[in-house]
């Protein structure tokens, strides 16, 4: 069985929030349920349309094996994947991980990009450590 190394339902609080920069692409601003993490991601809304309000899943996994084969950087159909569960699946390469603030109100921020769509996940440093930096990841969503 594969390995999630982050899974939480978030809600959308706002779309394109520094205003819309590009005419198939929107960024997302959604705040997560069980671990509250914060979210900002780029999205492809030619493929996957989304609105504020909704709710989606969002796991982040090292393969799409569902026997947790690392993956090969090779996509070979015709066979089950974790993929198969999601609706909108990106491959990119975690590149910063950083800390804010000190104390008790520390926070992680993790950042990835997708081909150039780019993601931000913050919150409890708790919820980051099995992220580590050049890692390979596998973000994929559902709607809940």
């Amino acid at each position: 069985m594969v390995e999630l190394l982050f899974e939480d339902i978030f809600t959308i609080t706002r779309i394109d929030p520094d205003g819309k920069k590009f005419d198939k692409v929107s960024r997302i601003e959604a705040h997560s349920e069980q671990f509250d993490m914060h979210m900002l991601l780029d999205v492809n809304i030619d493929v996957y349309p989304v609105s504020v309000g909704e709710k989606f899943t969002v796991a982040l996994a090292p393969t799409l094996s569902l026997d947790g084969t690392p993956d090969t950087g090779y996509f070979t159909g015709g066979r089950k994947s974790l993929a198969d569960k999601y609706e909108y699946v990106m491959y990119g390469k975690l590149y910063k991980i950083s800390e804010e603030g000190s104390g008790a109100n520390v926070k992680v921020e993790i950042y990835a990009s997708y081909g150039g769509l780019l993601m931000l996940l913050k919150g409890d440093p708790s919820n980051a450590t099995k992220f580590e930096l050049d890692q390979r990841l596998f973000l994929l969503m559902r709607k809940v």
